[in-house]
């Protein structure tokens, strides 16, 4: 088959989109012909207002297939004309179908159960229809419920019974269970139809012709079934290797199981066995804009149709223009803008690009938020992004798989992952071995993972002047590491250097608010220098951020008895965890209710049900929450206690502060109880 040679591609993004312009002024984003639309940003078709489904036709090009009716286009002077491929699944379904669901489940059309009243006798094009009830409404007995009596209806006349319902697969059976509560008994019917479902599966995987196999894998694709899909093109493509439009599918699909890289490596197979393949030469722009590669999406695009799609263009324009900005701003150092940039071309079209995910994360580690960093390039690395990128592709001046590594390996480092951010920086180094910034990174990377190494070894062996001299040495090299800060802050607390481990941790904590390995170093520091307030404001804060920490409970607790005996205030009363203590009389409710700190009451009976269930939660909070009293009164032998609190309902709980009372809980989830401790205790 003879092919006249493709247009000339334009220069420039700009040319192209106005050459696109000139070449036809009808032919806009909302009146494309159909298959002229985008496979990430589809538009509906206006042609003539009429809907155009996939159905059998005859094999053009390929053998077995289904294909999609088409309005006629007229070509381009002077564009090559494309062949057509039978069998091809249409581009704007590369994203999953809407509504597509998985084998076995069905929608329905299940909706509220409609009943009307006696007056209203007449209906109309408006009225919902009386007694109708919408598919998928099961009582909880498994029977319909009956409609009520009309008042309009005479009673020598009943009304007419509703016509019999057909036989629906997607509508649950009655069954037997009991609805409502979590179980769920399909029907026969809907367990046949999964039965029929992978019957035809096992016919077509058996099958020897590929247009069966190939038109079972479609099917499976319009429900949004990719892996099957998926085996059933590896069938097909097994018994006709060179199918173009069989490639395609399988892009497809691999598309929808967001497997891009392997999806570029399908298309590519395509054109080589067709170049003139235009949905393929479109799929594979579509997927270059998302991966960020914006030199190889205008060159696919330009030879997708006659002329580039213009809302494929636009979206590629757009994120040229911001992918442009993001390396002109990372130059002069402008991290802010970097992230702004980054997260606008990724908005635009680029969403799965390796490498603008690793720029965020580098300007998300310059601007001291770690953890989004460390999202942001772990992000990075699930994407498959080498198997999709050429070994000769830049960015950033830097090759693109030693930029990731070289990001990667910052991450890292900062966040403690020493020997890691050994590993990927010697990765970037072996890659790109004539990178400057590569090389300076793993210079410093060496050196604070020497230093790091050196001084934990000291600190083993009780050498902390020695230690903290090693982590000083690493931190010349990255005076950003909030991990050799407070290790050098842990080595001054050993020789009691209380001042300068607080700037330390002050300067780690500077790097990574709320890093609980400073707070406690600095709590701890504060409390050796008598400042008591300042240690428990940082117990406080590790409270919330370690609520199960028992050690941390107990140091809060002698830090709070520490801060109340400095002001002059009555601890002799105060005690640390321990059991849940019975109260018998009113005089030793109102001691203990008295007392500073938070006291929490259980007003329970030993034959209750409801008490016994909780009672022992109530055990594993006191144990928790070491730091709150946990106190416990028998309504049948304290009646007194019960009164004059006016409880009337058990398990009652009630909370006091300081010895004035802020929370009372009646029968309450085992949830609320735990956060109205927390909340109040801590």
């Amino acid at each position: 088959m003879s092919h006249r040679p493709p247009a000339p591609m334009p220069d420039t993004l700009s040319d192209a989109f106005a050459a696109a312009v000139l070449l036809s002024s009808t032919d806009k984003p909302d009146t494309l012909p159909p298959g002229r639309l985008s496979p990430v940003s589809p538009l509906p078709s206006k042609h003539g207002h009429q809907h155009h489904h996939p159905t059998p036709s005859s094999s053009s090009g390929s053998s077995g297939s289904v294909s999609v009716s088409r309005a006629p286009v007229a070509p381009a002077s002077g564009l090559a004309s494309r062949r057509s491929h039978s069998g091809e699944i249409p581009l704007p379904s590369d994203a999953p179908p809407r509504g597509a669901a998985r084998p076995g489940h069905r929608r329905t059309g299940s909706g509220p159960l409609i009943f009307t009243s006696g007056a209203a006798c007449s209906s109309s094009a408006t009225s919902p229809l009386t007694n109708a009830l919408p598919a998928g409404n099961i009582c909880p007995s498994g029977r319909l419920a009956k409609p009520l009596p009309s008042s309009c209806s005479s009673a020598a006349t009943p009304p007419p019974p509703p016509p019999p319902r057909a036989s629906r697969h997607d509508v649950l059976g009655s069954g037997t269970a009991n609805y409502g509560h979590g179980s769920i008994v399909r029907s026969r019917a809907a367990v046949g139809a999964a039965t029929d479902d992978d019957a035809v599966l096992r016919r077509a995987m058996s099958a020897a012709d590929p247009e069966e196999v190939k038109r079972a894998g479609n099917d499976q694709y319009r429900k949004g079934c990719f892996e099957e899909a998926l085996r059933l093109y590896d069938r097909a493509l097994a018994l006709c290797p060179d199918n173009a439009a069989c490639r395609g599918n399988r892009a497809a699909a691999l598309i929808g199981l967001r497997r891009l890289g392997e999806a570029v490596k399908e298309c590519e197979e395509a054109l080589r066995i067709d170049p003139s393949y235009g949905r393929a030469h479109h799929r594979l722009a579509s997927l270059h804009i998302r991966l960020g590669h914006i030199e190889d999406a205008l060159k696919h695009l330009s030879l997708a149709t006659p002329q580039p799609d213009l809302l494929e263009l636009h979206k590629l324009q757009t994120v040229e223009k911001h992918l442009g900005r993001c390396l002109d701003v990372r130059k002069a150092g402008d991290w802010k803008s970097v992230l702004r940039e980054s997260d606008a071309a990724i908005a635009a079209g680029a969403d799965s690009s390796a490498l603008l995910l690793a720029a965020r994360a580098e300007a998300l580690l310059r601007l001291n938020l770690l953890d989004e960093a460390d999202i942001a390039i772990s992000s990075a690395s699930k994407l498959d992004y080498t198997s999709s990128c050429s070994s000769d592709t830049k960015f950033c001046g830097f090759l693109a798989n030693a930029y990731l590594f070289y990001v990667h390996a910052q991450v890292d480092m900062a966040l403690g992952r020493f020997d890691h951010a050994v590993s990927s920086i010697d990765k970037a180094r072996i890659i790109d071995q004539g990178n400057t910034e590569v090389v300076t990174m793993h210079n410093k990377v060496k050196s604070v993972a020497r230093a790091r190494s050196l001084g934990n070894e000291l600190f083993n062996s009780g050498k902390f002047s020695e230690a903290c001299l090693a982590y000083g040495e690493g931190l010349k090299q990255h005076p950003v590491n909030k991990v050799l800060y407070c290790n050098r802050a842990a080595c001054r607390f050993k020789l009691e250097q209380w001042e300068k481990s607080i700037e330390d941790c002050n300067e780690a904590l500077k790097i990574h608010p709320n890093y609980t390995k400073a707070l406690l170093r600095r709590a701890a520091s504060y409390g050796k220098m008598e400042r008591w307030a300042e240690s428990v404001k940082d117990y406080e804060i590790l409270r919330k951020e370690l609520p199960g920490d028992k050690e941390v409970a107990e140091a809060y607790f002698h830090a709070q008895v520490a801060l109340k005996s400095s002001r002059g205030e009555e601890v002799s009363n105060l005690k640390f965890g321990g059991e849940v203590e019975a109260i018998i009389g009113m005089e030793q409710f109102q001691m203990a209710t008295s007392l500073p700190g938070v006291s929490v009451i259980h007003f329970m009976m030993p034959s209750n049900q409801q008490c016994c269930k909780i009672s022992p939660f109530v055990n594993t909070l006191c144990t928790r929450y070491p730091s709150v009293n946990f106190l416990k009164v028998d309504v049948n032998e304290s009646p007194a206690v019960a009164r004059a609190e006016n409880v009337r309902t058990i398990p009652t709980f009630k909370i006091y502060k300081n010895g004035m009372r802020v929370k009372e809980m009646i029968c309450p989830s085992q949830q609320l109880l735990e956060y109205s401790v927390r909340h109040y205790g801590i």
